[in-house]
């Protein structure tokens, strides 16, 4: 008898004699499938649920009436947008109640290829959260950028059988799945009958038909109630994100609670969210609270939080507090605030200070590689109305403006709001340069710069002199890739990220310690500490998500899919 086969008949009889080895008693059960409340114990035994009644068991824990509800699950999430190594993130996100989550490894890959996958795998194969991984669609994002790597569907096919890879991440090119076009309908057919995911900000009408038509089946970047509805109506599933730069999400919550929308296609996301917003506000219990808070049914939010994600990615035996599911458990004390109690995950309680393995792995470090820098090469030549990217409060769509800008000797000279911004090739010193100048990052005597810009993660810094924003990208070279705040030429933050110059492997402790000291470095310059300013630089460089990008090639027009001319006199 195969080991499953014996572990499913123990299960079975373990069921049908009460024989439990943990029992939640008296627990108010959220029941996910027909919206009850129902009062009583359930009973766990190898990781399962084998009943709900009356039990008693070896340990037994009194819920006192609190709310029992399953583990909650993030349904798109990239585990290297926290900053941390995956084992610090997942004891940060159990502690919030979350206990799996559907992960796109797509900016490792970017940076690190296959090997990238690899090691995500590897690093999550033994945590109490159940992490589950898409195929990265797009390595390199799209060709107006230098990437890292390039991920082919053959060079993909090799992860396909592994039992925790469900399909083909977010496929943020649009024009060459709408188009057909070879590369990307490989990768297509290779997951053709698995979940696809999607990436389609404000794309419609026709183009979003053959889109669908493509194989995508999810989205998470709605930015209007108006354009939730399109996506339902046209079979797709819509994922509802609260990171800790996409906060729009709450006017779009109204509307479903006041149109009576159908909720059970939707799910729950964080897409990307710092360590920091993690520990202070919470991971999907986040969600689940302010979704509530703007009118959405507490029952309809909890299964938005679990079962329908569940369902989206066919990961049967998750989502639900009944006979035969694994035993991932969350208990709050009510269904308003969502502040976890207890967690469970595989029948066992999670205990905060459980050490979880890090195993190093020297392929994913010394990954920042420059060119000599020339002493001009920020230098930004100016001959009349410049582009200008605009960055939107609580978004991360941009707008494209022409404007006269202030110069000195012929070049742009920071003011008025208006700040340097460079995107340089880091993966093969290159020695390219992408030059732009942004709106919406109002720093003051100093610089920012970080490694991880979405998705090809090349070196971003952004400052209102040039001597700082060179001080920035030295200092990010020497500690192998992160996050530095710079001023009158003393570093005054850095926070080192040498895991693939995107993650770091230390405590979450020290890395929350040096998160923080950013964040007050920034506020020294100016910066308002009501949004993350990092999250915006990491995006800028994004050439999917309109109006408009710069990358290392130089300033990019989403919305006309071009490298920015200068208007016609």
């Amino acid at each position: 008898m195969s080991l499953e086969k014996s572990r499913l008949r123990a299960s079975i009889r373990n069921a049908a004699s009460r024989n439990a080895a943990f029992v939640i008693k008296n627990a108010n059960i959220v029941n996910v499938f027909t919206g009850e409340i129902q009062h009583g114990d359930v009973a766990m035994r190898d990781g399962i649920i084998l009943g709900i009644g009356t039990y008693s068991g070896r340990e037994e824990y009194d819920a006192e009436g609190r709310y029992l509800c399953p583990g909650l699950i993030d349904s798109h999430v990239h585990i290297e947008s926290s900053m941390a190594h995956p084992s610090r993130f997942a004891s940060l996100i159990l502690q919030q109640g979350t206990t799996a989550i559907i992960a796109d490894p797509h900016e490792i890959a970017n940076v690190c290829g296959t090997d990238g996958i690899q090691y995500m795998l590897d690093q999550t194969e033994w945590l109490p959260l159940s992490v589950f991984m898409m195929l990265p669609s797009c390595v390199p994002c799209t060709a107006f950028e230098t990437s890292g790597a390039k991920l082919t569907a053959k060079d993909m096919e090799q992860f396909l059988e592994h039992p925790r890879v469900l399909g083909l991440g977010e496929v943020m090119d649009y024009v060459a799945a709408v188009s057909g076009e070879g590369e990307m309908l490989d990768k297509l057919e290779l997951c053709h009958g698995r979940p696809i995911d999607g990436h389609a900000p404000l794309l419609t009408g026709d183009l979003l038909n053959a889109y669908c038509v493509a194989g995508p089946r999810t989205d998470h970047e709605c930015s209007s109630y108006e354009e939730v509805l399109e996506k339902l109506r046209k079979g797709m599933r819509i994922h509802l994100r609260l990171g800790s730069a996409c906060r729009g999400i709450e006017t779009i919550f109204r509307q479903i609670a006041d149109n009576g929308l159908p909720t059970r296609r939707m799910q729950f996301c964080t897409d990307d969210k710092h360590l920091e917003n993690i520990r202070d506000e919470g991971h999907i219990n986040y969600i689940l609270r302010r979704a509530v808070a703007n009118g959405i049914d507490p029952i309809q939010a909890v299964q938005m939080a679990t079962i329908n994600a569940a369902e989206t990615y066919g990961l049967i035996g998750y989502g639900a507090v009944a006979p035969g599911y694994r035993a991932d458990l969350v208990l709050f004390d009510n269904l308003k605030d969502f502040r976890p109690q207890l967690v469970v995950t595989d029948g066992q309680i999670f205990r905060p200070e459980a050490d979880l393995p890090v195993k190093p792995d020297p392929k994913i470090y010394n990954s920042v590689h420059l060119a000599p820098r020339k002493p001009d090469v920020l230098r930004l030549p100016v001959e009349g109305p410049m582009p200008i990217i605009q960055t939107v409060d609580g978004e991360l769509l941009t707008r494209l403006v022409w404007e006269e800008v202030p110069t000195r000797d012929g070049a742009f000279s920071a003011g008025g709001g208006l700040v340097k911004l460079a995107v340089l090739e880091r993966h093969h010193a290159s020695s390219r340069v992408g030059l732009g100048i942004l709106r919406g990052l109002p720093l003051q005597a100093g610089a920012m710069a970080t490694t991880v810009g979405h998705d090809s993660h090349n070196l971003i810094v952004a400052g209102d002199n040039d001597a700082d924003m060179l001080i920035a990208i030295d200092a990010l070279e020497e500690c192998g890739g992160g996050y530095v705040v710079v001023s009158e030429g003393r570093v005054l933050a850095k926070l080192a990220l040498p895991v693939a110059g995107l993650m770091s492997d230390a405590p979450l402790e020290e890395i929350l310690r040096h998160q923080q000291a950013l964040l007050h470095a920034a506020a020294q310059l100016g910066i308002s500490n009501t949004s993350d300013p990092f999250i915006t630089l990491s995006f800028v460089a994004l050439p999917v998500i309109p109006d408009v990008r710069l990358t290392d090639m130089g300033m990019f027009d989403v919305t006309n899919m071009q490298f920015i001319n200068r208007p016609a006199e």
